[in-house]
């Protein structure tokens, strides 16, 4: 196990996830996977449901992580594009993979999710 920057790896899937986990990390990533280039107005209308706030702090993230890249063009008002990264390039199969089972499993997962909580935790356990 070795400590960066306070953040703990112990193996290679925790080491992954704490660049990716997250409600909204991975479907930035994902629309950015899908359209390219994106400005902060289409992430807000892509993603309605998160806050302008957040949409920032999960941006700037994914950008300090090296994931995404942020362009600011001398424009007034600024204009500020969000891209994949050449290192956020590499998840691109790995989303893909993760829309494919989503895709295949797409009837379980709904039951599952339908279900209250207490049945859902019994069949974890």
């Amino acid at each position: 196990m070795s400590i960066s920057n306070g953040r703990i790896h112990g193996c290679p899937v925790e080491t992954s996830l704490e660049l990716l986990s997250g409600k909204w990390k991975p479907r930035i990533l994902w629309k950015l996977h899908q359209q390219g280039v994106l400005r902060f107005g289409q992430f807000r209308r892509e993603l309605p449901d998160i806050t302008p706030k957040m949409l920032t702090q999960q941006l700037r993230d994914l950008e300090r992580d090296g994931l995404v890249n942020r362009t600011v063009y001398p424009e007034v008002p600024p204009k500020v594009e969000y891209a994949l990264s050449e290192f956020g390039e590499t998840l691109k199969p790995v989303l893909d993979m993760i829309a494919q089972w989503g895709a295949a499993n797409h009837r379980h997962i709904v039951r599952l999710l339908e279900e209250p909580e207490p049945a859902r935790s019994q069949k974890a356990g």
